[in-house]
């Protein structure tokens, strides 16, 4: 009776250190070489392998990669001491119809266009005028 409780131990802990094998070997392998931290790459392998479990929680410890900011120069939190007035805000984009730098844009180009227009049109008045001087009139 004791003897099957301690071979079920054994069991589970045989089974907790395989699956922590596999998910630390698996999450070393699938980082990137220049995010792995203190040692390369292959080194964070083979410690993994062959110093099952404890080179596995030395990955998650001190060779994974870390993803969240730490310091002073971490993000801003709610609660973190900024009043709401001073909280850092993402820029706001504007719509092009919202934005009047770019309405301003719109309405130069617009002008730009017609005096383009404009001076087209008095171009081929004054040729279709200079045409009419020289050509003798036909009867």
């Amino acid at each position: 009776m004791q003897n099957d409780r301690v071979i079920r131990l054994y069991g589970l802990v045989a089974l907790l250190n395989l699956v922590l094998l596999v998910v630390a070997l698996i999450d070393c392998i699938a980082t990137e070489e220049f995010a792995v931290r203190n040692l390369p790459k292959i080194v964070w392998v083979l410690l993994i392998l062959l110093f099952s479990p404890i080179g596995a929680i030395i990955w998650f410890v001190a060779g994974r990669p870390q993803h969240a900011a730490t310091g002073s120069g971490a993000a801003w939190r709610p609660g973190s001491g900024f009043p709401e007035a001073e909280r850092p805000r993402p820029a706001r984009t504007l719509a092009p119809d919202d934005d009047p730098a770019f309405l301003r844009s719109l309405a130069r180009s617009r002008r730009e266009d017609e005096d383009l227009l404009r001076r087209w049109e008095e171009d081929l008045k004054r040729r279709e005028e200079e045409l009419k001087k020289k050509s003798p009139p036909s009867e």
